[in-house]
């Protein structure tokens, strides 16, 4: 009878020890990240319907504890659909880049923040279609420097929920891929985002490997 009291007592402990282990990332880890953002809205007056989609996968390296550096792609989508006047436009996009991301505050053993800098190239093509009509429009290159702050939610130690609030700083250069075309120069520091950054946040899933 001891000796099951002294297991089930043994058991207890290290079931408490593990739930109580403090989680997140250490040197060695590989990241594997995606965001994801969906949005669509049909408004029934003006007779136009919208959508949008956007999808940034990501891996990274733990040089430490709290600093990671790696590389993400982009793909989205949006469609602007005026079937009142049966006219359509759609962008399609694409982009490549590198990142660094630093943990800097942790609230608890699983709500870890984070500020993190994107270097990346974007390519997007547009179309319009006009009673079923199609017009290509020339590609568009895109270059930026963005900085932005986001957050991990661990679930478990190797899931975690992201949230990658907004971007605060960054610079962004583009020009049509078109003979004559000039280039356009952005900077900006976006700090009112954080008024409701439910409206640019990206929500996704972190997988610590």
């Amino acid at each position: 009878m001891k000796k099951v009291l002294l297991t089930l007592t043994a058991v207890a402990g290290l079931t408490v020890a593990s739930q109580a282990q403090v989680t997140g990332f250490e040197k060695g880890n590989v990241l594997v990240e995606g965001n994801l953002g969906f949005n669509t809205s049909d408004n029934k007056n003006s007779e136009v319907k919208t959508s949008s989609f956007n999808f940034s996968p990501k891996v990274g390296y733990f040089f430490t504890d709290k600093l990671a550096a790696g590389i993400n792609l982009n793909v989205g989508t949006s469609m602007n659909d005026q079937y009142g006047i049966d006219r359509k436009s759609k962008v399609n996009g694409f982009g490549v880049g590198v990142f660094g991301r630093y943990y800097f505050l942790e609230l608890g053993s699983r709500f870890k923040t984070y500020a993190e800098l994107n270097v990346d190239y974007n390519n997007t093509k547009s179309e319009l279609t006009i009673a079923n009509t199609t017009t290509e429009n020339p590609k568009t290159n895109k270059f930026g420097v963005n900085a932005g702050i986001g957050a991990n939610y661990f679930l478990t130690d190797k899931i975690a929920l992201n949230f990658a609030f907004a971007n605060i700083v960054g610079y962004n250069t583009s020009k049509v891929d078109a003979d004559g075309a000039k280039s356009v120069n952005q900077f900006g520091v976006n700090v009112n985002e954080f008024n409701n950054f439910f409206n640019t946040a990206q929500f996704g899933l972190t997988f610590k490997f």
